[in-house]
């Protein structure tokens, strides 16, 4: 068989860095920029998920900005497939390794299935760290995220508790002081009360009542920029079946396949592509010094010496 040996790259618009770069900057943002990302996030979330694929792994250095600030979600290294059927669902977290600042908490305590609701989460964390300037939960090993979690968002109910697939988490929780929970307006005295109050529906520690990305959308947080004629879903469910693919030849096949079909998509032409959305524009902030160094972030590669409840915060669902 000939050796496949080619090089396969995707060209996209110029992006000059991402919201990493720009939050860890020194120039100040507004809160006009931080209703422009989170609703371009949104918007992509939401198409992304109504072709049954959960991204897993959002986080700022994940999206990449212009200098228009138009912002495209990047990294689907660990994107799955998402089935109704939380059985089916169970099997694709086996690889999950996202960073743990922006990971839900129904993953790290082994919630019996999960949902959409897991990207969501993500999202707001990352709106916190837009109105804090830093990531939100930062924690240095698993305990200590789930720690920082709890001492924000306060005991979950027994409900919820209920719910926490590890015996040894559920001890853990159980046998923590009770916690109330700290409102958001102390912690971001000078944000939006809009944008606190979406805050708080996005940072839910149930993911049952966590807001979902339509409704989200929908938030008066996000009243300048929604526009539901401008907020598509995808017109069919990814198909994910080429994960199985062992043959060479037919994954060179399948390849050609896809180039093909998307040679077809992007060369519509000029006049028979939609209209802008027509919103205000925000330059990107900008000075004469580079972007700062973003934040080292933790190492998402098993550990090997973990044990006790930090090995079970680790695994989460990977089971």
């Amino acid at each position: 068989m000939e050796s496949f040996r080619w090089l396969l790259t995707l060209k996209t618009e110029l992006m000059e860095c991402d919201l990493a770069a720009i939050i860890r900057s020194e120039q100040p943002l507004t809160d006009a920029h931080f209703q422009s990302f989170i609703y371009q996030i949104l918007c992509g979330l939401k198409y992304i998920h109504s072709a049954n694929v959960l991204h897993r792994d959002l986080k700022p250095g994940n999206l990449l900005v212009n200098a228009d600030c138009e912002l495209k979600i990047c990294d689907f290294g660990l994107a799955r497939g998402f089935s109704v059927d939380p059985e089916e669902n169970a099997g694709y977290m086996t690889e999950y390794v996202a960073t743990r600042w922006y990971r839900a908490p129904e993953i790290m305590l082994s919630f019996q299935s999960y949902t959409k609701a897991i990207d969501v989460w993500s999202v707001g964390c990352i709106l916190a760290e837009l109105l804090g300037g830093r990531p939100f939960f930062k924690g240095k090993d698993y305990v200590d995220q789930l720690n920082q979690i709890l001492h924000i968002l306060g005991t979950p109910n027994e409900e919820t508790l209920r719910r926490i697939g590890s015996p040894r988490a559920q001890e853990y929780v159980r046998n923590l002081p009770y916690m109330a929970k700290r409102p958001f307006s102390q912690i971001f005295p000078n944000a939006n009360p809009d944008a606190l109050d979406l805050l708080n529906k996005m940072l839910a520690f149930d993911p049952s009542s966590r807001i979902s990305v339509e409704d989200a959308l929908e938030h008066p947080y996000l009243h300048i920029w929604h526009d539901a004629a401008d907020e598509p879903c995808c017109p069919t469910t990814f198909n994910f079946d080429f994960e199985v693919i062992e043959d060479v030849g037919e994954m060179r096949k399948k390849i050609l396949e896809e180039v093909a079909q998307f040679r077809q998509l992007v060369r519509v032409q000029p006049d028979q592509q939609g209209p802008n959305s027509g919103g205000p524009t925000l330059p990107i902030p900008q000075s004469g010094i580079a972007w700062g160094a973003e934040d080292p972030r933790p190492q998402e590669t098993y550990s090997h010496g973990a044990e006790g409840l930090e090995k079970d915060l680790q695994v989460g669902l990977d089971r």
